[in-house]
């Protein structure tokens, strides 16, 4: 299969694309794979280019002058393995001759180093010779054209990749990719993206999984600064930037807050405004036929996150609350955090509103017959319903 966006000059540089884990799937691959070119055609959207699909393996072709930029949106692109930019050549013993030597070549002349192994991956087992066969000749040859080079089997400078399918394709290095699920396999989720650390990583980890999400921001507006919902858009801009289009609701929260403080015990506020976000988070969710909440929830970080805790503010929506952080320490989440390129954005000092209506003592282990009896005392969902009414939709990505 084949999609083009190509415009008008020669697409002259080839990326050869390995499929994640969906490869281990059975009957439904081809419903991954169909999902897996979609997202690519989205992310490479603006880029001239030309994508097809062939026995596991994705080949996108583009100008030599875009390569790099492709190279940046495959290395953030989720549910790929790696890809490689290959030499490719005809399937006989010449023409991989050739191609192994343009490999080896460039390996030399950059430093690489000398001492190289073969790789033979034979795909197609229509191939004269086996895999055994292949590295022998193509190790003869390359031997004779580059005296200097020294065959290892272990720990060498590079290795030599060839793979026999209806071409041949010959590299050295391949890139790692981002792993994971096609976006959008596993459905929808509504994000809380609060604005800290922890819950872009949370969206990061779940789209991973293949759901593909939108994201709701509680904003308590004087209390909380323009600069605080701003910071929260970036990170929104910066999770579509690798899982796609992303619709990010930003909720009033004040009145609701305000209501919370006037009618329950201080200690309780807190577990009150996290049920009341996963209840405005749950109605979202069902308008936006999405099947899951996801949080940035660490089991024991705050307050809020004792098991207690969390088995109240669960108990206020019907939907699967996904916690993908649960069992994680800081410094893991942190590493996360760099690594997807939101960590200086969300240590940015501007409060959210969990953080400005705190009590000084939070309830860190309630009891759950009393805590829920107090929540349906706060007499609220009118003014939830009315919170989400008013809820300001942005859009990220594509």
């Amino acid at each position: 299969m084949q999609d083009m966006d190509a415009g008008g000059a020669e697409l002259d540089e080839l990326f050869l694309i390995k499929p994640g884990e969906l490869m281990l799937k059975g009957d439904n691959r081809p419903m991954f794979m169909r999902a897996l070119r979609r997202n690519m055609r989205a992310m490479m959207k603006g880029l001239p280019h030309r994508l097809e699909d062939r026995h596991c393996r994705l080949y996108l072709r583009t100008h030599s002058s875009r390569a790099e930029e492709a190279a940046c949106r495959l290395r953030r692109f989720i549910g790929i393995s790696g890809f490689a930019r290959p030499v490719a050549c005809a399937r006989d013993m010449d023409a991989m001759e050739e191609a192994a030597a343009k490999v080896a070549a460039a390996c030399v002349s950059s430093g690489k180093g000398l001492v190289y192994k073969l790789r033979i991956h034979r795909a197609d087992k229509n191939f004269p010779l086996d895999s055994y066969a292949v590295a022998c000749e193509i190790g003869s040859r390359l031997g004779r054209r580059f005296p200097a080079l020294k065959v290892r089997m272990k720990d060498p400078d590079w290795i030599l990749h060839m793979e026999i399918r209806e071409s041949v394709y010959a590299y050295a290095f391949a890139e790692e990719g981002e792993r994971g699920l096609p976006v959008g396999v596993a459905g929808k989720g509504i994000l809380l993206l609060s604005g800290g650390i922890d819950s872009p990583v949370a969206g990061y980890m779940m789209a991973k999984r293949g759901l593909r999400l939108d994201a709701v921001y509680f904003h308590s507006y004087p209390y909380t600064s323009r600069q605080a919902q701003e910071k929260v858009e970036t990170l929104a801009a910066m999770l579509a930037g690798r899982i796609g289009r992303v619709d990010l609701y930003i909720v009033p929260f004040t009145d609701v807050q305000v209501k919370i403080r006037e009618r329950a015990p201080a200690e309780e506020t807190t577990l009150h405004s996290r049920a009341c976000m996963m209840r405005i988070a749950s109605r979202l969710a069902y308008r936006k036929k999405a099947n899951s909440l996801v949080t940035g929830e660490s089991l024991a970080q705050v307050a809020s996150q004792t098991a207690e805790s969390l088995r109240f503010t669960a108990s206020t929506t019907e939907l699967p609350v996904l916690r993908p952080l649960i069992g994680m320490a800081k410094e893991e989440i942190i590493a996360l955090a760099l690594k997807i390129g939101s960590y200086e954005t969300s240590i940015l000092p501007y409060e959210d509103c969990c953080s400005v209506f705190s009590p000084r003592h939070p309830l860190i282990r309630p009891k759950y017959e009393a805590i829920r009896a107090s929540f349906e005392a706060l007499n609220i969902e009118e003014d939830l319903t009315d919170a989400l009414k008013k809820a300001e939709v942005l859009r990220f990505g594509e």
